[in-house]
């Protein structure tokens, strides 16, 4: 089995957003129980950026991270997708699309699925595996051109 996911993809879904509120939290706990907001009632407006940011993460969180897969893996003719324990396989003849976003950060590979799933639901998304440049976002993901051209053999191939 040839792995198609980014090894990284647990430190986008579980380390960077606990970071992220973690250190929103710390500021305000540290911006409140220094005493200054008693002190300064006029400094009370700069809670309002923590806020900000705090709801404009949890959007961007939850539509580029959350709904990304663990592990997807290549077997054969079909794919393998991890998911919070569950382990699902999608033969590549039920995959309709393939769509690699650029200029991401990370970037993402989301496949169209034919058939529902009860577990995975229309799209899978995940991180692909591979080198990252400066460059590299201008240029399509290898994974999303193997991913296209296998699953273009099987649809060439007679039935």
């Amino acid at each position: 089995m040839q792995r198609l996911s980014s090894p990284s993809t647990f430190f986008y879904k579980r380390v960077f957003p606990v970071f992220w509120f973690g250190m929103l939290a710390v500021f305000l706990l540290v911006w409140v129980g220094s005493g200054a907001a008693l002190k300064r009632p006029e400094m009370w407006p700069s809670m309002g950026v923590p806020v900000v940011m705090a709801v404009v993460g949890f959007t961007l969180f939850r539509r580029l991270l959350f709904d990304l897969v663990d592990e997807v893996w290549l077997d054969g003719d079909a794919l393998v997708v991890k998911n919070q324990g569950d382990s699902t396989r999608v033969a590549l003849d039920n995959i309709i699309n393939v769509n690699a976003t650029t200029l991401t950060n990370p970037p993402r590979i989301t496949l169209m699925l034919r058939v529902e799933s009860s577990r995975l639901g229309r799209q899978v998304s995940f991180i692909p595996a591979g080198p990252r440049s400066l460059f590299s976002a201008f240029k399509p993901s290898p994974v999303a051109l193997d991913l296209i051209e296998r699953i273009d053999a099987r649809r060439r191939r007679p039935a």
